[in-house]
């Protein structure tokens, strides 16, 4: 049943803004997944030597890690045409578009949030926040067409600036999967951490995921720092900068719900 209200859950739309950023920090050596590509976001394999962490939300870390990956390595935008950048992506996930220019940002990030809770029957906890602060919860009991509307009626009033309200400051060592780098604002940007993984010395490496503006295929992004493309950044980096292929943030722009 779980399985089913999974693939319910993410065949929803999404909307809100993001723009360019970018310098680059020091080279990662890490691993990189063979091809052909994952069948999942679990089939990609971490730096060598570290094993994947749950942090304080195992569950919420399983079902991003389950998350399936196409076979088509391309970003589309919601008419159907490839993004004119193709250089971001290291992977896309298996998660519909939709035909409207709304899943962006910051309503990626809500749409896999919520979309977890959904498939677990956790449907009064489905709550955003405007900008005012009023409160969008999710009908009880919803199908999967009421789940819709209640996400199109969330992506039109909330946003980056609204989620970073809403999400609760973290510490950056504290970094696990599920947590959120986001800048609230017009521009504004989001990206959420869709997998950690650590070594024995406790050192902690983390893979990102985003949407972007025009509304576009949800993927994981690569490491610019990387020289074989991988996905994961090094959370000891010294450089408080962050940097991914569209959007630079800092490491105090890290938020956990």
């Amino acid at each position: 049943m779980k399985q089913k209200l999974f693939l319910l859950s993410i065949i929803l739309p999404v909307f809100y803004a993001c723009l360019d950023a970018g310098t680059t920090p020091r080279p990662l050596k890490n691993a990189v997944a063979s091809k052909p590509l994952p069948a999942k976001v679990s089939d990609i394999r971490p730096p060598d030597g570290c094993k994947r962490v749950d942090g304080g939300n195992p569950d919420f870390a399983a079902w991003l890690r389950n998350i399936p990956v196409k076979k088509d390595n391309t970003v589309y935008l919601y008419n159907g045409k490839p993004k004119g950048y193709q250089g971001a992506q290291y992977a896309v996930l298996d998660v519909p578009v939709g035909r409207k220019d709304l899943q962006q940002c910051a309503d990626a990030v809500m749409r896999l949030r919520a979309s977890w809770l959904y498939s677990e029957g956790r449907f009064s906890e489905i709550r955003f926040a405007d900008n005012n602060g009023r409160m969008y919860a999710c009908p009880p009991s919803p199908d999967s067409a009421a789940f819709e509307r209640y996400l199109e009626t969330v992506y039109a009033y909330c946003g980056t600036h609204s989620l970073a309200q809403q999400l609760r400051g973290t510490r950056w060592r504290d970094l696990q999967p599920g947590d959120v780098l986001i800048r609230g604002g017009s521009p504004g940007h989001a990206v959420i951490v869709v997998d950690v993984a650590e070594n024995d010395m406790h050192q902690k490496y983390y893979m990102l995921a985003q949407s972007y503006m025009p509304a576009q295929s949800i993927h994981i992004l690569k490491n610019p720092a990387d020289p074989d493309g991988g996905p994961w950044y090094d959370a000891g980096q010294a450089n408080d900068l962050i940097t991914t292929p569209e959007w630079n943030f800092r490491k105090e722009e890290l938020k956990t719900w």
